[in-house]
């Protein structure tokens, strides 16, 4: 079972707690009893709690998975319109294409303000060391995707070819 599932699972069980304890309120209020305000309390936060718990299971955690990405991890986000990532030095240019589109993937939020641009610009470099005690970085390629929409088809991947060779230059 995947989380969202189990959320809703959850849910329902909470629901079916809310509706049990509606009908004892009720009971509560035929019957006099002296703690009858105080179910009505429990009662309201259950049905708060079932209604959270069933919000959370219709797709809090949607993420999507794109087979060949590797591990990146994020260097540099403005929250914004730029962000940069950085990917491991092995990195072979299917994986690196398969992780851009990862990123872009990831990254993408609603609520990312643009400052005047409509896409979100994501640059992935690696470090690469030419001499010992000698860090360089490595722009591979960037992507630019839309700030506005999740499925951006018009998805705009730009890997570096140059670049690219030099990196390959250091695997070897």
């Amino acid at each position: 079972m995947n989380v969202n599932s189990n959320l809703l699972m959850y849910a329902q069980w909470a629901g079916i707690l809310t509706v049990a304890l509606a009908i004892l309120t009720v009971i509560a209020f035929i019957f006099k009893w002296g703690f009858r305000f105080r179910l009505v309390g429990v009662t309201s936060f259950m049905g708060v709690i079932a209604a959270s718990i069933f919000g959370l299971g219709l797709g809090l955690f949607s993420r999507t998975e794109i087979p060949g990405a590797v591990r990146y991890s994020l260097v540099y986000d403005t929250g914004g319109s730029q962000t940069v990532v950085t990917v491991p030095p092995t990195i072979t240019e299917s994986q690196l294409e398969a992780t851009m589109q990862q990123a872009a993937a990831d990254l993408y939020s609603p609520g990312r303000s643009g400052r005047g641009r409509d896409y979100l610009t994501i640059r992935v470099r690696t470090v690469v060391h030419p001499e010992p005690g000698l860090s360089q970085p490595l722009f591979l390629g960037e992507v630019r995707r839309s700030l506005a929409t999740r499925d951006d088809d018009k998805m705009a991947i730009e890997i570096f070819p140059e670049k690219v060779a030099i990196l390959k230059k250091y695997q070897a």
